[in-house]
């Protein structure tokens, strides 16, 4: 299709990788999942999260990965590394993450509400 990213393999995202880093990404799709169903749209450099739309991304480092979340507004938090506004009502924050304990209930509200956004 043209225009697509082209896909890769989810088990690509992980090689090489901190055994980690996986174990974070798996407690992110544990937690979406609770909220409802969870698509994962493999891509060369990222894997999105979706629900009708994409809700999350995620970027694999060596020691931990990027998580990036579609919110409808700015977080004002010392986690969020990066604050991008892509229109009037849509930001991606991008929150690192070294550990599955990364995981908490504030990361975990933050990621229900983008995922009620995309649905």
């Amino acid at each position: 299709m043209v225009g697509r990213p082209a896909k890769g393999s989810l088990e690509e995202h992980f090689r090489g990788r901190d055994p980690g880093v996986r174990a974070t990404y798996d407690r992110i799709v544990e937690a979406a999942r609770r909220f409802g169903p969870v698509g994962e749209e493999v891509r060369k450099t990222s894997i999105h999260l979706t629900n009708r739309t994409a809700f999350a991304g995620v970027a694999t480092r060596r020691s931990g990965l990027i998580l990036t979340l579609k919110l409808p507004g700015d977080l004002k938090s010392s986690r969020v590394s990066r604050h991008e506004r892509v229109s009037a009502n849509r930001w991606h924050l991008e929150i690192k993450l070294s550990a599955p304990n990364d995981m908490d209930a504030e990361l975990r509200g933050w990621l229900r509400e983008a995922y009620a956004l995309a649905g």
